[in-house]
């Protein structure tokens, strides 16, 4: 009888034992096919979180050659100033040309004095209880000028410290313009609308008055307590990076830039590009991918276990089917010794054990096709789950205690409130929002292939061990043994 047809035979005779056996390999599929799922989708999600990570590259000033260049001045006078070096825009906007970036905001800060409206005091705890109009005579005025290219890409807007509550934003067609975004408190303690137009004056000599169109109101969560009108966020005034340049007399050129990556992994390869087009001394170049590096670890974390899942419950299975082909073997020594001594080869038996394991397996695979994604979309979840809170407590952790987050310090935008922690604070921020919440878990043509290859393999493997018993005996032996 051909041996196919025996095995058949055998598993429709012993239904009990060919239950248990589907039973305990749809177990094994089940897992592995989850651990196979869960392992793609890590991988699809870490795939999309190089590319929505955001990971930056700031162009700035060098300080220590600024501080190298004042000290080693000429100049006879006893209080040195420093000067801010600059580049020209035509630089910045070949290195945003690059296809790895997405997309650039420039920054320029000039200081005037408030002319046709008064500053918000912090210390007097009321509005418009600063400066008064015009201000003082000190180079450094009473009113920040915050030149970007746009208002959205800003870390203080990304993060919600900022955010528009009339009017537009300044975007890149407010290049050239002296369109401006006032904060709210400032607008409601000088009756100031949008459409409205204020003047402010230059600290030089001369004291040039310039018109300002306002075209936007946005409203600042933090405030100063250095009671300082020009620290008070209140009294920045967001513009295009042109009207800046323009203040302080450096036309077509630029302090700072940022740059956003299209995709986090090519951060090292995309910052040397950039520094090779800034050619410059006076500038640096670095990189921030702590938000892509915070949302990529739950990642790894997550496709290392269903690695380790795959593989332990492969060889659980393996050691499982093992022991119980090898304990069927013993029970059925007499059939096996019976077919030997009438001819059949032991190839053909241990053939037979592999056929009865084969169609078992097939029974099993659809029914882990069923049960796999949802076991693995649960598992996978709950997994992901962990692994997110674990990353933010840590972060939290670096960040929350005293001195934590020393990020870049913060520019005169906002003064003290605003400055330290606010780029840690806004990367944290921005990765809790970008991160994923749930994995897009699904059974695709490669897992079922996957699938297949580790079931092979598995009860392959079993029958191997079960065959030891078989090849080593001789027909006289086994019925003896029986």
């Amino acid at each position: 009888m051909n041996y196919l047809k025996r095995s058949m035979l055998y598993l429709t005779h012993k239904k009990g034992q060919s239950l248990l056996l589907l039973l305990i390999m749809s177990a094994i599929l089940v897992f592995v096919l989850s651990g196979i799922i869960i392992q793609n989708a890590a991988v699809s999600a870490t795939n999309s979180v190089t590319k929505s990570a955001g990971t930056t590259i700031s162009v700035s000033a060098n300080r220590n050659k600024m501080f190298s260049k004042m000290r080693s001045s000429s100049s006879k006078s006893k209080t040195k100033t420093i000067t801010t070096p600059t580049v020209f825009n035509t630089k910045i906007k070949e290195a945003g040309s690059l296809s790895t970036v997405a997309y650039y905001n420039i920054t320029n800060t000039a200081s005037v004095n408030a002319s046709s409206f008064d500053t918000v005091s912090t210390s007097t705890g009321s509005q418009g209880g600063g400066m008064m109009k015009g201000g003082s005579g000190a180079s450094t005025g009473n009113i920040t000028i915050d030149g970007v290219s746009s208002t959205k890409l800003t870390s203080s807007f990304i993060s919600k410290e900022d955010k528009i509550v009339s009017g537009r934003n300044i975007t890149s067609s407010d290049a050239n313009t002296k369109n401006v975004v006032i904060e709210k408190e400032l607008a409601s303690s000088n009756s100031i609308k949008v459409g409205d137009t204020i003047t402010v004056k230059m600290t030089t000599s001369g004291k040039k008055k310039i018109k300002l169109k306002v075209v936007g109101i946005y409203k600042a969560k933090s405030t100063s307590s250095s009671g300082m009108p020009g620290s008070d966020p209140s009294n920045t005034i967001y513009t295009s990076y042109t009207l800046p340049a323009t203040i302080t007399g450096t036309e077509g050129k630029s302090s700072t830039v940022t740059y956003t990556l299209s995709n986090s992994a090519k951060e090292k390869t995309t910052t040397k590009k950039i520094k090779s087009i800034i050619n410059s001394s006076s500038f640096s170049v670095s990189s921030n991918d702590e938000s892509y590096q915070q949302l990529l670890q739950p990642m790894k974390n997550v496709q290392s276990f269903a690695k380790k899942i795959v593989w332990l419950v492969a060889i659980a299975g393996t050691i499982i089917l093992g022991l119980i082909i090898i304990l069927s073997v013993r029970t059925r020594q007499r059939e096996i010794g019976v077919l030997v001594s009438l001819g059949e080869s032991k190839l053909r038996i241990i053939g037979q054990l592999f056929s009865e394991l084969f169609v078992i397996l097939i029974g099993a695979m659809v029914i882990a096709l069923l049960l796999g994604n949802f076991v693995g979309n649960k598992v996978g979840n709950q997994l992901l789950a962990q692994q997110e809170t674990t990353s933010v407590s840590s972060t939290s952790g670096a960040n929350g205690g005293p001195g934590g987050g020393g990020g870049a310090p913060g520019s005169s935008q906002n003064g003290g409130m605003r400055g330290g922690a606010m780029t840690s604070q806004t990367t944290t921020s921005a990765a809790n929002k970008k991160a994923l919440k749930t994995l897009n878990t699904s059974i695709s043509p490669s897992s079922v292939i996957k699938l297949g290859g580790m079931g092979l393999v598995i009860i392959a493997l079993a029958v191997c061990v079960a065959a030891i018993s078989i090849l080593r005996l001789r027909p006289k032996d086994i019925l003896i043994g029986e």
